[in-house]
């Protein structure tokens, strides 16, 4: 496990977060929460000082991944936490204050985001996200390009207060409910602009 200079992001009450700075444009982020007593990581990456504001926040629970692709250093912090790694937990955790809720579950494609109610925070890896690539021209925050055309209207219902994001920096506030609901309603019309958009920074214009 490599350490890098983050950027350390989303400093909420009871949260902290960063972003790794490899691959720039995809602004890799992982986070600490402070729930029940306890710190729950998510989809974290190496970096400096990252241990130091894990530990800063309270006791560690454990490491969730939420993502399958998003191995990233979840198995290596959970080792020197000396906590468990939850990979991609369906069937929930025992004891936890959080909510599972499958998102897809495909082959080739397996992912979970976590509800924890009390907070009313939505932690999710790849649904929503706010960096180029995920987000079109004017969008704060996007559905994933491949859920665009059914677009998980599920997460409308929640009343969600904090949106934390495996890309991106998150929301704090009433605006983190405005932007989901935003990001499900324009999903399906702004796909055709996502996808010149992607091509023009691809190509490096």
């Amino acid at each position: 496990m490599t350490a890098a200079s983050v950027e350390f992001c989303d400093d909420f009450p009871g949260v902290v977060g960063w972003i790794h700075p490899e691959p720039a444009w995809m602004l890799r982020a992982g986070h600490a929460v402070l729930s029940g007593g306890r710190v729950w990581v998510i989809d974290p990456t190496a970096g400096d000082g990252v241990l130091e504001r894990i530990v800063g926040l309270g006791v560690p629970g454990g490491v969730v991944q939420l993502l399958d692709r998003h191995n990233r250093d979840c198995a290596d912090l959970a080792h020197r936490l000396g906590v468990p790694h939850y990979k991609l937990p369906f069937n929930g955790v025992a004891d936890a204050p959080f909510e599972v809720l499958p998102v897809r579950r495909i082959p080739g494609w397996h992912e979970v985001a976590l509800w924890f109610p009390e907070e009313r925070t939505l932690a999710c890896a790849d649904v929503f996200a706010a960096a180029p690539g995920y987000t079109a021209r004017r969008e704060r925050v996007g559905v994933h390009p491949m859920m665009r055309a059914l677009p998980p209207k599920k997460f409308a219902e929640l009343d969600v207060q904090r949106l934390l994001m495996g890309h991106g920096h998150g929301i704090d506030g009433p605006e983190a409910s405005v932007a989901i609901a935003d990001a499900l309603r324009t999903a399906r019309r702004n796909l055709p602009f996502l996808l010149v958009d992607g091509i023009k920074h691809a190509v490096g214009r």
